[in-house]
């Protein structure tokens, strides 16, 4: 486990203005999409073909706005941050909140159901 290693989160928000976020089969809670650049993100959204509204960041900072967007996905059911999923290998580390700020840090591997051709 670690510590995050950077400044702002970028999260995909789709028409509506929600972040968007990944629910694995048969679990209870999902993971909002994070990138901790603008350009990951962008990486993510072209490599997935995912329709997005907009990437909107964070600074880690604004101790204020990380909690208000905490308190926020907590009313869905989203208990944690994947950051930085690369859509092609299934690769992130896994943000867990702790209260109303960010907490542990862990390596987290999807399998990549979609086959390239």
């Amino acid at each position: 486990m670690s510590t995050l290693s950077c400044t702002e989160l970028n999260l995909l928000l789709d028409q509506d203005g929600s972040v968007i976020a990944f629910q694995e089969k048969d679990q209870s809670w999902a993971g909002a999409l994070a990138f901790s650049t603008e350009e990951k993100a962008l990486e993510f959204v072209k490599a997935s073909h995912l329709e997005v509204a907009e990437v909107a960041a964070i600074d880690l900072a604004d101790h204020a706005s990380v909690a208000a967007l905490l308190a926020a996905l907590k009313r869905r059911p989203i208990r944690y941050l994947l950051l930085d999923l690369d859509y092609r290998t299934g690769a992130c580390q896994q943000v867990d909140f702790a209260g109303d700020g960010l907490g542990t840090v862990k390596a987290r591997q999807f399998s990549a159901e979609h086959r390239h051709g």
